[in-house]
């Protein structure tokens, strides 16, 4: 839900996140374009390894890809509080 979010409201250090893990992706095998393996229809391009929409996952701070390429740069719990500051 993260991801959406901040797919919706855009955040500068965010972006720049996104961006460079999505530099990652955009050079990984598993990277679904034609959206067969999305866990949510439409919305390609996703990861094959976990089905999760690449726009949405590299902008989710607390997330990590599954091939370990690149890590979460929060924890949940930060990234919660991280949003309740933004408010």
């Amino acid at each position: 839900m993260e991801g959406i979010k901040n797919r919706l409201i855009h955040n500068e250090f965010v972006e720049d996140v996104s961006r460079a893990r999505m530099e990652v992706c955009d050079s990984c095998d598993a990277k679904d374009v034609k959206g067969k393996e999305c866990a949510i229809p439409g919305t390609q391009p996703c990861c094959m390894m976990c089905g999760c929409s690449l726009s949405f996952k590299t902008r989710s701070l607390s997330s990590a890809c599954p091939a370990n390429k690149w890590y979460a740069v929060l924890t949940e719990e930060e990234e919660d509080e991280l949003d309740k500051n933004i408010k």
